[in-house]
């Protein structure tokens, strides 16, 4: 069996790299590192089941041989860089999104895309059921990814109707663990680097906005599984449902870095949503899948890796 991962240098896309090598497969990454990290392909140098090719997804590549499973995971994620690249994260989602959908196709392979909970916007509906159409200020600064992600969605359901393709959507909640990368711009990340190195921590608004924070081992776990199930469209929520506030968290990484932390308090940015829980209930039925770290067991890993590495760079 052979897999395309498209992103496979990103946070999410090096664990689903080692999660299907780990099954015996042989790997293709494609990424051009605009918010990926070489480390996390180089490592790979003698590996004989990995490939690598650096390129542009909305640009020409190829993928030469056959492939089983495509999964696209190719798109800025964090915040800084999205609103920093807001026309490229537009074309990720609709050139490079078509670009690697029709790779999937000429090969017959199943495609995994990478959705996102942001697809919610600033939700009326709490928890947030795959049903839910969302509540999305389509011209606000977030919006270059949010409808990057929906227009995504809504092209790979056209391909699903008509039948050319074996699609699967994820819609991704918060998500960390080791590789999220320091300045990547998102909480756990601020939070650990910043109580690391004696910075007082970023909170944005008053700090009771909620967030739902997932393992990456979890995650995975969830994505390969709908990849499994072929034919199911989905989309799926994959997170984890147990909500804490921003300060709550604050007060965790607090305790497991041994740090006294301070804090310190900005506006919150436009459009930064409130509140943010999966229902999972989809994943439960459908997947048999649900988290299984405690999100204090998984900042101890992330905060031992961020001790390793995070801080050299």
């Amino acid at each position: 069996m052979r897999a395309v991962v498209t992103g496979g240098a990103g946070f999410i896309g090096s664990h689903l790299v080692d999660a299907v090598l780990d099954r015996g497969w042989s790997v293709v990454v494609v990424d051009d590192f605009s918010s990926g990290l070489e480390e996390n392909v180089t490592r790979y140098a003698d590996e004989p089941r990995f490939e690598f090719i650096e390129a542009d997804i909305c640009g020409d590549w190829t993928v030469e041989g056959p492939v089983d499973l495509v999964l696209n995971f190719a798109s800025p994620a964090s915040p800084p860089k999205f609103l920093e690249r807001p026309l490229e994260t537009l074309e990720v989602g609709s050139t490079g999104m078509k670009k690697v959908a029709e790779m999937a196709m000429a090969k017959g392979a199943r495609l995994i895309q990478a959705s996102t909970s942001e697809v919610y916007g600033e939700p009326q509906v709490h928890p947030q059921p795959e049903e839910y159409w969302g509540n999305v200020n389509p011209i606000g600064p977030r919006s270059v990814y949010d409808e990057s992600k929906r227009y995504a969605e809504a092209m790979l359901g056209a391909y699903h109707r008509m039948g050319l393709l074996d699609v699967g959507v994820v819609r991704i909640f918060n998500t960390y663990g080791p590789r999220l990368h320091a300045t990547d711009g998102r909480v756990v990340s601020n939070f650990v680097h910043q109580a690391l190195s004696g910075k007082p921590l970023s909170v944005y608004g008053t700090g009771k906005q909620t967030r739902s924070f997932c393992y990456v081992g979890d995650l995975v776990r969830g994505i390969l599984a709908l990849a499994d199930l072929k034919g199911e469209l989905g989309p799926v929520n994959l997170g984890n449902p147990q909500e804490i506030t921003v300060l709550e968290l604050a007060q965790i990484v607090g305790e497991l870095t041994g740090v006294s932390v301070s804090l310190e308090y900005s506006d919150l940015p436009t459009d930064d949503p409130t509140q943010r829980k999966p229902d999972i209930t989809r994943a439960q039925s459908l997947l048999g899948w649900e988290p299984e770290v405690d999100l204090r067991e998984g900042l101890v890993k992330t905060i031992e890796w961020y001790s390793a590495h995070a801080l050299v760079r």
